[in-house]
């Protein structure tokens, strides 16, 4: 195949059939078209973009580029919830749990850390002996059994994907939506789901800054997912401050669970209980969106989501004696220092950007593909914007791996609290925006 006469074609602007588009995947995939002509290629589409049918043929070259779960006939739904990223954004640990109590199958493929944004899988290692790089075969048979898995993708799964984002993050093509959608839906489509929900972040911390872009970001995916036969909804979540009180690995999994026991922040109960209703809706289990948040949050008060929890880590190889000996403990790390108010007021701002940037470089986040992370470290505590905080108290505790290392990150901390002398319009009495894609 001419693969320059393509990559010349799109860099004209024009259109590329589905016959070209699935011959350029399997051959890159293959390793017969060259790294630098692919990135050239997404270079072309980031400038040129794609239409709707080179979107789609994209998204399902890549899906079919290696191997598709395949499940049994059960009368249970299979659904998974896929989240654009964010700071303490640990909605997936107590989700999937939550999921499987309402009656679904949840093949839930997490990836890991992105920039500023933490991973599903990061915080999956944390856990002693958890294990995330499971066979296909294992991860059918837990969906089967359990009825929820979280687990990475494997070396059968999506390759095109892998070595595509490679290219994409090294040729500065990420931004584009087209190549977005095409990322996510392929992993999502090689579920085999009968119903998808896609929560788009948006804010200072999101990869979309506006909710109009994330608007437009959900638009695309979710008419892609519902053409390729999949339910699919999305909302939009402000991303602008911390999801719950904690961010960082270790942090997150411990408030993951106090959900699970009801005694996790009011945002972080909400979002969880939002999902588990649009798949309950989606799915027709429920036949209004008040309905569906009714049983998911009774669901949730019964216990049997933190019970399942535990059914999954031990299926999943986790230590639990060691994992409940780390849950009794108030800190992992070395150094647990408080940030003090230096004036009484009301918090009007916690910048979820500023959080991410000192969690990655106490440890907790990726500098380089290969970097080794501290799940120890991160930041909790974290007081909300709406809520009153006098002279000396704390705004959040940081955890570090010494003095140095948390007195520097206090500093910076220090500008991502922003204080008023009036209390600030806080929607929901302090819980997140979340809206659907169409409002």
């Amino acid at each position: 195949m001419n693969f320059l006469a393509l990559i010349e074609a799109k860099r004209e602007g024009k259109t590329l059939a589905r016959e070209e588009i699935q011959a350029l995947v399997t051959a890159f995939t293959a390793g017969q078209m060259p790294d630098y002509q692919m990135a050239a290629l997404l270079m072309a589409i980031f400038f040129r973009g794609l239409t709707t049918a080179e979107t789609a043929a994209l998204t399902l070259a890549m899906r079919d580029s290696g191997e598709v779960l395949t499940f049994p006939a059960d009368p249970r739904p299979l659904v998974d919830k896929h989240s654009t990223g964010g700071i303490g954004d640990k909605v997936s640990l107590p989700l999937a749990p939550l999921l499987a109590c309402l009656g679904f199958r949840v093949p839930m493929i997490s990836g890991r850390g992105l920039g500023i944004t933490g991973g599903t899988l990061d915080k999956l290692d944390s856990i002693p002996g958890f294990q995330t790089a499971l066979p296909v075969s294992k991860i059918i048979a837990q969906v089967q059994g359990l009825g929820c898995v979280i687990c990475g993708q494997t070396d059968t799964m999506v390759p095109a994907d892998n070595k595509m984002y490679a290219l994409r993050d090294a040729s500065a093509t990420v931004p584009s939506i087209p190549l977005i959608v095409a990322s996510i839906l392929s992993k999502k489509l090689a579920e085999n789901l009968d119903a998808l929900l896609l929560d788009v972040k948006y804010g200072t911390a999101a990869f979309m800054p506006t909710k109009a872009e994330a608007r437009k970001l959900a638009a695309a995916m979710t008419a892609l997912g519902n053409e390729c036969g999949v339910h699919t909804r999305a909302i939009l979540t402000d991303m602008n401050t911390p999801l719950g009180r904690a961010a960082g690995n270790w942090l997150e999994v411990k408030e993951a669970v106090a959900c699970l026991e009801g005694k996790g922040p009011q945002d972080l109960h909400q979002l969880v209980l939002e999902c588990a209703a649009n798949l309950l809706v989606q799915t027709q289990k429920a036949p209004t969106p008040a309905a569906a948040r009714r049983l998911a949050d009774d669901c949730l008060a019964s216990g049997a989501p933190r019970r399942k929890w535990d059914e999954m880590l031990i299926a999943q190889g986790a230590n639990l004696p060691a994992f409940n000996a780390l849950l009794a403990q108030d800190s992992t790390a070395p150094v647990a220092l408080e940030l003090p108010a230096d004036r009484a007021g009301y918090v009007s701002q916690c910048d979820a950007r500023i959080v991410g940037e000192v969690i990655r470089d106490l440890g907790g986040g990726r500098l380089a593909q290969d970097s080794k992370l501290d799940y120890r470290v991160g930041v909790d505590r974290i007081a909300k914007p709406g809520e009153r905080v006098e002279k000396a108290a704390p705004l959040c505790r940081i955890h570090a791996p010494d003095a140095a290392s948390a007195a520097a990150a206090g500093t910076r901390l220090a500008a991502a609290f922003q204080l008023s002398t009036g209390k600030p319009a806080i929607p929901s009495a302090g819980a997140r925006s979340i809206s659907s894609a169409s409002d």
